[in-house]
């Protein structure tokens, strides 16, 4: 991601003038979404949406940083993002998430705020997501709710730590959960990288009160070769209160080079569980250059839940 240096120097000149960073960086997406039976599909029924909408998406990040004297480098972002109403196809105003705050020293990193916990910082669980919009992915048959960064909310109010040295690494996360609710959850994970393919495990749960707590396993085992890269996940994840839930889920996703410009992706993903369907998709990504991109992808998905919805979608994608 390109980015635009503001080497903004705006500290107290005593002996020896700090220097903090703000740098802006970000992508931007437009183009056409299909979903069949969208006004059905939708989180709202009751609303006659087009099957085919406009669809697009901006994303600003603000990252501020500043380093001591000991070489200890602190930093902060907050994200501006505005996304189509997916439901009506009617444009959103931009607004900004929680802010996240960062201490890093040598191998050692410290999130707090609204933070990416260990799971959503595990090497290769997203994998190759199809389509412009990356309406699916091989984590579709996981269901348990673990602790993510939000975009274009609060977030939680958690802590992340990661320590790497050389191709092992570790993290943790936690978030004590919403005031007055006995919902705190963790999640850790271990990672290693040996040659071209990285191993990576994780465990999360979370403390449901009187109700069962809800926990999750997974690994995932992505690869390069050449013009190809693929990835694996394969978890077990047992979820209070909710029938149907998939105990065990899994997916792979690929990426192929077809030529120093042209990218084709897929993905598929499905679990044991009642309530869980195949989801497949496949993709293309055409550079332009200059961080210019035409991105498109046809599949099929849950949405909500409606099983074996078709979706396909098309558009440009610039990053700055």
């Amino acid at each position: 991601m390109k980015k635009i240096l503001f080497a903004s120097t705006a500290l107290v000149a005593t002996a020896g003038v700090a220097a903090a960073d703000v740098s802006f960086g970000g992508y931007g997406r437009f183009g056409i979404g299909y979903m069949e039976d969208r006004a059905l599909n939708s989180s709202n029924p009751t609303v006659d949406a087009p099957d085919t909408i406009i669809v697009s998406r901006f994303r600003l990040n603000i990252d501020a940083s500043a380093e001591t004297d000991a070489g200890v480098k602190f930093s902060a972002r907050v994200r501006m993002q505005a996304d189509e109403n997916a439901d009506t196809g009617e444009a959103n105003a931009a607004g900004l998430n929680g802010a996240r705050f960062s201490v890093e020293y040598g191998g050692l990193r410290v999130d707090v705020g609204n933070v990416a916990g260990a799971i959503d910082n595990l090497p290769n669980y997203y994998g190759n997501e199809p389509g412009l919009e990356t309406f699916m992915g091989q984590y579709s048959g996981a269901n348990y709710d673990f602790i993510g960064y939000s975009s274009g909310g609060a977030g939680v109010n958690g802590v992340y730590a990661r320590y790497a040295v050389g191709d092992f690494a570790v993290a943790a996360a936690y978030d004590q959960g919403a005031p007055g609710t006995d919902s705190d959850r963790f999640d850790i994970h271990a990672a290693y990288t040996f040659g071209n393919i990285t191993a990576a495990l994780a465990y999360g749960e979370t403390d449901n009160g009187a109700a069962d707590d809800s926990d999750i396993t997974v690994l995932t085992l992505g690869g390069t070769w050449g013009a190809f890269n693929g990835t694996l996940i394969v978890g077990d994840e047992s979820i209070a209160g909710n029938v149907g839930q998939s105990d065990t889920f899994y997916g792979i996703s690929a990426a192929y080079d077809v030529s120093s410009a042209t990218t084709i992706n897929f993905a598929y993903g499905d679990g044991s569980g009642d309530g869980d369907t195949r989801n497949i998709g496949l993709g293309v990504i055409h550079d332009l250059g200059g961080g210019v991109s035409l991105r498109g992808g046809i599949g099929e998905s849950k949405v909500g839940n409606n099983d074996g919805v078709m979706r396909a979608d098309f558009g440009a994608q610039f990053s700055f």
